[in-house]
């Protein structure tokens, strides 16, 4: 039980009870506002002062739905019947349903790239967004730690390179790796050194990871780094390299949303137009992973090309994994490289 409040506090604690225990389902009656202010919070008040203060609420910005009836009540001096409304089911309207709520948990919990104690703490934010109805629908999911990043600085991380990004600054920082006793450890240029600088473009998530899209100083290409294997983030004085002077830019700003199409692994490499022959039931993997853009032709009842025009390595890697129903037709060199690479693998199980 809470301990007893000044009455100051009735507004507050009349929108503590819509919070936790209102939602378009689990409405209450002005009674039960009552109730729960007498139960819960130690709070004595009459139905003319809730009243009241529901609608100060109402006038303060707060979307509370209620339904309101008609009856005719005895007028105290002349007893005459009289119109009286009557206001009840009050609720709550929420920012985030729960099924929006749902959604933005779940991908949490199935995300690798968020330290487990730091998922944990988002998971029991979002769910203070709605009511205990709901926490209560959600307690038999968790996420299993070992599926978590061991990195935990990256939410300093993401909050440095947006920095970064906005002011147009190069960044450096380690970049770490597994060892074989499952720890991190930074991860050696071949100069020697264990920092990196970069010039930071956007960060976009792919497949449960979290990257950064950024040109490597020495280069004059794209890479992409995990920001989970980012620790010791530095914002640096020196202007970061404009995105549109990089080989593959066009003089053009980035698209991401064109970038994450051509990019399905998150490769670095440059983009090259291939054709594939796939198997038909395909075809959708195919516009989930490179869009509406890809051209079909020389269609079977069994088979149909497909020519896409993306990253060359993530190409590479997405027929790797869906061989034989992807083969690479063209160009020649990719073929025969990537023929090549599966007969070595093929040998290796000899």
């Amino acid at each position: 039980m809470y301990t007893r409040q000044p009455k100051k506090l009735l507004i507050m604690n009349i929108l503590d009870i819509l919070r936790r225990y209102t939602d378009e389902d689990h409405r209450l009656s002005q009674k039960e506002i009552e109730r729960i202010l007498e139960t819960e919070y130690d709070m004595k008040a009459e139905r003319k002062s809730i009243r009241r203060n529901l609608m100060n609420l109402i006038d303060f910005g707060y979307e509370i739905e209620y339904s309101e009836s008609v009856r005719r009540v005895p007028n105290s001096k002349t007893g005459e019947l009289e119109e009286s409304y009557v206001l009840s089911d009050f609720y709550l309207v929420r920012e985030f349903t729960d099924g929006e709520l749902r959604l933005l948990i779940d991908s949490l919990l199935f995300s690798r790239h968020i330290p487990y104690g730091q998922c944990k703490e988002l998971v029991e934010k979002l769910e203070g967004l709605s009511n205990n109805y709901f926490r209560s629908r959600i307690r038999h999911i968790s996420c299993m730690p070992y599926d978590h990043t061991d990195n935990k600085q990256l939410f300093l991380t993401i909050e440095l390179l947006d920095q970064a990004i906005g002011k147009g600054k190069k960044v450096s920082f380690q970049y770490l790796a597994y060892g074989t006793d499952k720890k991190l450890y930074p991860k050696l240029r071949l100069n020697g050194s264990d920092r990196y600088v970069v010039s930071p473009y956007q960060m976009a998530a792919r497949e449960g990871k979290y990257y950064l899209i950024c040109n490597f100083d020495k280069y004059d290409d794209i890479s992409n780094y995990r920001l989970d294997r980012i620790r010791d983030l530095q914002i640096m004085d020196e202007p970061a390299k404009p995105f549109s002077s990089l080989r593959w830019a066009n003089g053009q700003s980035l698209d991401l949303a064109e970038y994450m199409k051509k990019h399905i692994y998150m490769y670095s490499s440059g983009d090259r137009r291939i054709k594939l022959r796939i198997v038909r039931p395909m075809v959708s993997d195919i516009i989930d992973f490179f869009g509406k853009d890809v051209v079909f032709s020389d269609e079977t009842d069994t088979y149909v090309n497909v020519t896409v025009y993306a990253n060359e390595m993530s190409v590479e890697q997405f027929a790797k994994s869906y061989a034989p129903d992807v083969i690479v037709l063209e160009p020649r060199d990719m073929r025969e490289r990537l023929k090549a690479s599966l007969e070595q693998a093929a040998a290796g199980y000899q």
